[in-house]
């Protein structure tokens, strides 16, 4: 299961870096805008939205970054140490990541985190297969009669 729209593996971290920041700005603007406007006295709601804005969105943007360059980078040692390109591990760079991100917790903190981490790139990973398959289904080729 190869996928030849991404990036070979060296590239791939910056390529994921950029996205990742990208969607954490984007989604943490829509976020700061609304949480901006609810908090600001009326007559400054504009001006509040768009200082949340600028505030809060890069913030979340680098921390989208951090996620997606961790788990980019643990992908691709993966990728080189299991010599495959498969779910597993995207699995193991969740948790790992997870891990990675809550070491400064103490160990049953990065654990736990670790557990979620994988738990949830199993469900994105469960969920994508799933997907794949269902809509594999109605380009097979059925049996056709000639009369």
């Amino acid at each position: 299961m190869e996928e030849y729209a991404r990036e070979p593996c060296p590239y791939r971290i910056i390529d994921d870096c950029g996205g990742a920041f990208s969607m954490g700005c984007i989604g943490g603007g829509v976020f700061s805008l609304v949480k901006g406007y609810r908090n600001s006295p009326p007559g400054k709601r504009l001006v509040g939205s768009i200082t949340a804005i600028k505030t809060r969105a890069p913030v979340l943007g680098g921390n989208f970054a951090v996620w997606g360059g961790l788990f980019s980078t643990f992908d691709c040692c993966l990728i080189k140490l299991r010599n495959k390109e498969d779910p597993w591990n995207s699995i193991g760079s969740g948790a790992l990541t997870g891990a990675v991100l809550a070491a400064r917790g103490g160990l049953s903190s990065s654990l736990r985190s670790a557990a979620v981490g994988g738990i949830l790139l199993a469900l994105i990973e469960g969920v994508g297969i799933a997907i794949t398959r269902m809509t594999a289904e109605q380009f097979k080729p059925g049996w056709t009669t000639v009369s």
